[in-house]
């Protein structure tokens, strides 16, 4: 396997993941640790997700470090960033490298958050959580199902992502609007809030209750950016129209993180800018950028520093 080992030293990766120095940025104070995975073998449209972590980290060099919508400043509990993974090796190896690294951030209590990369990045992160809690649950923010048995010849192809999901743990998908019909015979509709069921609705309340009152008490939760309408976030290797948007996303985990389930770890995955960037490149970047410390907000909100 030419993949990396994953490193755990002392010292933060540069750039850092908000641009964070000193004890904010330090893995031994941190109480999450971002964990770039730039990988993008098994896209099966646009490619450039590899280049998504390194993007969305330069950008995030941009956001303000007081969020509005929950009046807080998390990240005085510390997000450290690692060294990115490395592998050249298929998918089957990548969830191997992932699950080490995940694994290493759970047994030191710190919540792994990580930045991908195709969407295949995250089989080793739930594979991880779902050794460490047995009744743990996923919830998917996505366009797509990604629920086929194989694709181009692959169990782990980023089509095929949450069927390795659901073989540990259950699911509760939301935004989805592309479905293979080769997916529909094992789809449990009751756990599935289509897009065109739920976008724009003034009952947003509703749907979201019902779809946190499906998970466990401990969450992993997943979000593939293409959720978002492009006109939203364009810069994702294979854009749906009829997204969600920025505030239907954010209350959907404000109320998860208000339940009082416990979110043990997420991944934000599927930026793909383009080389050299294209128009919308620079706000996709930063709206996933903003998204990832929207959520730390949410889940660090009620915690003391």
């Amino acid at each position: 396997m030419t993949g990396t080992h994953y490193e755990t030293g002392s010292d933060p990766f540069s750039p850092t993941f908000l641009g964070l120095e000193g004890r904010d940025a330090d893995p031994q104070h941190a109480a999450a640790v971002v964990i770039p995975v730039p990988y993008d073998l098994t896209s099966s449209w646009v490619k450039g997700a590899d280049r998504g972590p390194a993007a969305l980290i330069d950008a995030s060099q941009y956001v303000e470090l007081y969020d509005t919508e929950t009046d807080s400043q998390a990240y005085r509990h510390g997000i450290a960033t690692r060294k990115p993974i490395s592998c050249t090796d298929g998918p089957e190896q990548l969830a191997e490298l992932v699950t080490q690294a995940v694994t290493t951030e759970l047994d030191a209590d710190r919540l792994p958050i990580v930045i991908g990369g195709e969407h295949s990045v995250t089989i080793g992160a739930v594979q991880a959580a779902a050794k460490r809690h047995a009744a743990l649950s996923v919830l998917q923010i996505d366009a797509h199902a990604d629920t086929r048995e194989e694709y181009h010849g692959s169990p782990y192809n980023h089509a095929c992502v949450m069927a390795r999901v659901r073989e540990v743990c259950p699911i509760v998908q939301v935004g989805i609007r592309s479905v293979d019909p080769s997916e529909l015979p094992a789809l449990d509709r009751s756990r599935v809030f289509f897009a065109h069921q739920i976008a724009g609705r003034p009952d947003r309340a509703a749907w979201i209750d019902r779809a946190v009152s499906l998970l466990t008490d401990t969450v992993y939760v997943t979000i593939d950016l293409d959720a978002f309408d492009p006109s939203i976030i364009p810069a994702t290797g294979t854009p749906e129209p009829g997204g969600l948007n920025w505030y239907e996303i954010t209350a959907l985990l404000d109320a998860l993180v208000a339940s009082g389930k416990r979110v043990i770890g997420f991944d934000v995955v599927e930026l793909c800018p383009a080389d050299p960037p294209a128009t919308g490149d620079h706000a996709s970047a930063f709206t996933a950028a903003k998204l990832v410390y929207r959520f730390w907000s949410a889940i660090t909100r009620e915690q003391p520093e």
